[in-house]
């Protein structure tokens, strides 16, 4: 058991669980067949499932399926898993997905969830992208976002292994107010200029784990929002996108603090960021980010491999005379190395009005055309050890 990932242990744990207590429930028992709409078979099933007092599994087989959007909520009697083998399909179509919700499949209030199976669920979500801000403008205004593929709210000691998100609308996975939630072995698809398009997205969870996955698309690979605690990501393959981040942050006047972020084992490949930490100036919010940890990273030809932005400010939404609020701190970056596209691979730019404090670098070894890449800080000053560049003052960009 020595070499065994702490997601393959609980992976064991589940199934090994699940195969001895679970009743089955094939979504045909419903008429969910293959090349048919199964939003109703579903639902009549999970109610089914979800009023049994002993642990049931949900099937869906080999097979390509559709639906117009699936909320699954809870609590329910005893733990559930659903095994999706086939592809299910959303709707190309905005207009056409179930209102009411932000995801396209939901699942919320419940304890001992797994979804399983080498399945996909694609989001058909190349015309949307197409339209760009247009679609996000055009669906607000009838008080419909565009949807995310998957989402898991207030889901609590569950397991999300071996599927397939694939070409979501909007961001593929969203976790809200989840604890003890592990992502194990999944996969996310999209291209790097789809919109918007983050891989895995938590808000105010705790205890999550995203373990031996791949995320390839348009947006960050694993971004954490305010709240987030207790985070590890391991072993994780990140690229086309904009890396793995923490924000952005202190836009709004209500967030909650994010502490404990370990990424380690991981491997950034074409990125436009590689580990980020993002506030914004002029914000209200006034939380701390603490105890972030990124560590045994490779980086393949990333534009920006290390960085800390508290000037954060996309698209000329804010006004950057005001500092960030958000307080930055216990911050280390550790054995990290490869290629960056530019020539600064460590850029620190840290809040003038609260300025990081406890920032490491340590065995940083970052190439630019060859040569050793550079690192700028301001409003900070990291304990440099080993092999690492030294700070040289940021110089920021005219203003336009």
């Amino acid at each position: 058991m020595k070499n065994l990932s702490i997601g393959m242990i609980i992976s064991f744990l589940f199934i090994a669980y699940f195969s001895v207590v679970q009743a089955h429930l094939d979504i045909s028992k419903y008429g969910g067949k293959p090349n048919s709409d199964i939003t109703e078979a579903f639902k009549k099933v999970w109610s089914e499932a979800c009023a049994s007092t002993s642990a049931v599994k949900i099937v869906i087989p080999s097979g390509k399926y559709m639906t117009s959007g699936i909320d699954a909520e809870g609590p329910c009697k005893a733990p559930i898993e659903i095994q999706v083998d086939g592809t299910i399909q959303a709707p190309s179509d905005i207009s056409k997905i179930h209102k009411g919700i932000d995801q396209w499949i939901r699942f919320g209030t419940m304890d001992h969830l797994t979804l399983s199976g080498k399945g996909i669920f694609d989001g058909q979500g190349a015309a949307t992208w197409k339209q760009g801000a247009a679609a996000w403008s055009k669906n607000h205004k009838v008080d419909k976002k565009v949807s995310m593929n998957l989402g898991f709210y207030f889901v609590n000691n569950s397991i999300i292994t071996g599927i397939t998100s694939k070409d979501s609308k909007n961001f593929h996975f969203m976790v809200y107010g989840c604890e003890n939630i592990t992502f194990d072995g999944i996969k996310v698809s999209a291209p790097g200029d789809s919109t918007n398009t983050d891989g895995i997205h938590l808000g105010k969870s705790t205890d999550v784990k995203i373990l031996n996955t791949n995320i390839a698309t348009g947006d960050d690979c694993v971004s954490l929002g305010d709240g987030s605690r207790k985070v590890l990501v391991q072993n994780v393959n990140c690229g086309p996108g904009h890396g793995i981040s923490v924000g952005s942050l202190g836009k709004f006047k209500n967030e909650d603090n994010v502490e404990g972020f370990t990424v380690k084992n991981c491997t950034i490949s074409d990125t436009e960021n590689g580990v980020r930490i993002k506030t914004w100036p002029s914000g209200p919010g006034t939380i701390t980010i603490t105890d972030m940890r990124f560590e045994d990273i490779t980086m393949n030809s990333v534009r920006n491999p290390i960085i800390i932005d508290q000037e954060y400010c996309p698209w000329n939404q804010c006004n950057k005379k005001n500092p960030s609020k958000i307080k930055i701190s216990k911050v280390s970056f550790k054995n990290i190395h490869g290629t960056t596209k530019a020539e600064e691979g460590v850029v620190l730019i840290c809040s003038s009005g609260v300025p990081c404090d406890g920032v490491e670098l340590s065995n940083i070894d970052l190439k630019f055309n060859g040569a050793p890449a550079k690192a700028v800080c301001s409003n900070v000053k990291p304990k440099v050890s080993g092999k690492a560049p030294k700070c040289e003052a940021y110089t920021p960009p005219p203003s336009s």
